[in-house]
């Protein structure tokens, strides 16, 4: 069962090290707390929560780290859980004044392009988030109220931040097929400028010129249609014209 992960955690040792992983520390330690009212973005809605003393912060920053690292090392979780997990921790600690929220995002992008999962760069899990706060906001209570508890329950958290992920992957999909659509209606040379311009990073007509010994005047009428459409942007002026994706 998936969420049978609490018991893993608490089982699993290193083979390498024979060390435990120092989560189930981390819940221990996390006993010293105070309360803090409206930080970051829980301001917006009015949640109370406990998070972590600027005393205890960098002992349970470093044993979440530590714990995170060795799990996807050793492997015997699967990788979207322990992100997940780390998440969740990371964001009870809450380490910074504010910003927490914004910044687990990027490193659960982060996480998860270590983890092989090279598409998220690609399709925003921040725009997720935003469209699903209530259910963000519940899950991560639901969860963080029992992170201290002898069996904290993750099921909450885990099934909002993998349900979250698939919308994710989702939206990306529809958008590679919308862009397939696109692309398939175009003609040839445009579809050149296009590629050449996503390659690259820019592209000037000169370059297409070159490329495929099309003339100016041709090339300057793709040129316009690309830009009617929305597909490059145009920088600079005159000789010194050169266009972009938007």
């Amino acid at each position: 069962m998936l969420f049978a992960c609490q018991v893993e955690i608490q089982s699993f040792k290193s083979k390498n090290t024979g060390k435990k992983p120092r989560l189930s520390r981390f819940v221990s330690n996390a006993i010293w707390r105070h309360k803090t009212e409206h930080l970051d973005e829980l301001e917006q809605v009015g949640i109370v929560f406990e998070s972590a003393t600027p005393f205890d912060t960098p002992q349970l920053m470093k044993e979440a780290v530590d714990w995170a690292r060795d799990a996807l090392e050793i492997r015997q979780l699967h990788p979207l859980i322990i992100i997940a997990i780390f998440i969740v921790v990371f964001l009870e600690i809450h380490p910074f004044q504010d910003g927490n929220g914004r910044l687990s995002r990027v490193l659960t992008t982060l996480l998860l392009l270590r983890a092989g999962y090279a598409y998220v760069p690609y399709s925003s899990l921040e725009s997720v988030i935003e469209q699903s706060k209530e259910g963000y906001y519940l899950a991560l209570r639901q969860t963080q109220g029992t992170i201290r508890a002898d069996k904290p329950d993750w099921q909450p958290w885990v099934l909002f931040f993998l349900r979250a992920l698939k919308q994710q992957m989702y939206r990306l999909a529809r958008k590679v097929e919308r862009e397939k659509i696109v692309l398939s209606a175009m003609p040839e040379l445009s579809l050149r400028i296009v590629e050449y311009a996503r390659e690259h990073g820019r592209v000037t007509i000169g370059d297409i010129a070159k490329l495929s010994g099309t003339s100016r005047n041709t090339l300057k009428v793709h040129f316009r249609q690309l830009l009617r459409k929305g597909h490059l942007a145009m920088h600079g002026r005159g000789r010194g014209t050169w266009y972009a994706p938007p």
